[in-house]
């Protein structure tokens, strides 16, 4: 399995969302197999190739090119491009939430997040591929988010 944290091993082909037409992710199957509800991982086609929808007011997750699609109510876990609430994992591996970034920086005034993060995937701990429904490294929304609310 490849390095959930290394961008040079993202390949294949993007589609675009079948419901909001937002260019999709390309994430892996085990993705898939790892955060589908038991009713919708019956559905999944394990031979096509999924993509991830990034877009905020889509209630889509995944869909591969034959238009397949598994909403929200499909999978397992809180979605944070798509939920707002403070408690929903930013970091799915090491449990970052807004919540907890928050409160660092309220108390400290700064957030050790990616530097936390960044040494746990140094040593090769993330298992982003299976536990981040967008099936890539957190690091992009953590720093993301930080920039946000440090403004």
């Amino acid at each position: 399995m490849a390095d959930c944290c290394d961008v040079s091993s993202e390949t294949k082909e993007n589609f675009n969302c079948p419901l909001c037409k937002t260019k999709g992710k390309s994430v892996e199957v085990i993705t898939l197999k790892s955060l589908l509800t038991a009713d919708a991982l019956k559905r999944l086609e394990v031979g096509l190739s999924y993509n991830f929808c990034p877009a905020p007011e889509c209630d889509v997750i995944y869909f591969n090119s034959g238009q397949q699609v598994f909403l929200k109510t499909d999978i397992k876990v809180p979605i944070f491009q798509k939920d707002t609430k403070n408690d929903v994992p930013i970091c799915y591996c090491f449990d970052w939430t807004r919540e907890r970034i928050q409160a660092e920086i309220n108390q400290t005034g700064t957030s050790t997040a990616i530097q936390e993060i960044s040494a746990h995937v140094k040593v090769n701990r993330c298992g982003c591929e299976v536990n981040n429904p967008q099936g890539s490294c957190c690091l992009g929304n953590v720093s993301m988010f930080i920039k946000q609310i440090t403004k």
